[in-house]
């Protein structure tokens, strides 16, 4: 397995069925919304980072990371692991090449936002050091933090 910056034309596709398989039947809103958002999709790729694992160099992803970094903060946006590569540590991998990444950059602490309900997201970053610091009732999600 190889971890690599995104490749557009190579991940998009796998990405977007991440997106669509792993993080959209997680989601609390409307059909309306989510589309919405998924026409966003590619400009928001195009803000911030995106590492993935990928079988090969030229092959494509079957797990990504995306985050953005303000300042101190890294905020990681979107997570996802291929269910047929899911309890192989490459979502915590990903997790900790973000960090040290941010950290290079002056990066101190990360916030994630998990949706409530994915109970399996919550303990994965518990598990790798993030403290719940708020429910937010709007978004039916919780707010992460950890200190780099």
């Amino acid at each position: 397995m190889v971890i690599r910056q995104r490749t557009s034309k190579l991940d998009d596709g796998a990405i977007m069925k991440l997106i669509d398989t792993q993080l959209v039947p997680l989601s609390h809103m409307s059909e309306k919304e989510i589309n919405k958002i998924r026409k966003e999709i590619p400009l928001r790729m195009n803000r911030g980072m995106t590492f993935v694992v990928s079988p090969e160099p030229d092959k494509a992803a079957v797990a990504f990371i995306h985050f953005l970094m303000h300042g101190e903060l890294l905020y990681v946006d979107m997570m996802a692991v291929s269910p047929k590569e899911q309890r192989k540590r490459y979502g915590q991998t990903l997790l900790l090449k973000a960090e040290s990444f941010a950290v290079s950059r002056g990066c101190r602490r990360s916030k994630v936002m998990v949706d409530e309900g994915n109970t399996k997201g919550l303990q994965f970053y518990q598990k790798n050091g993030y403290s719940a610091i708020r429910y937010i009732m709007i978004s039916r999600c919780y707010e992460l933090e950890k200190t780099l």
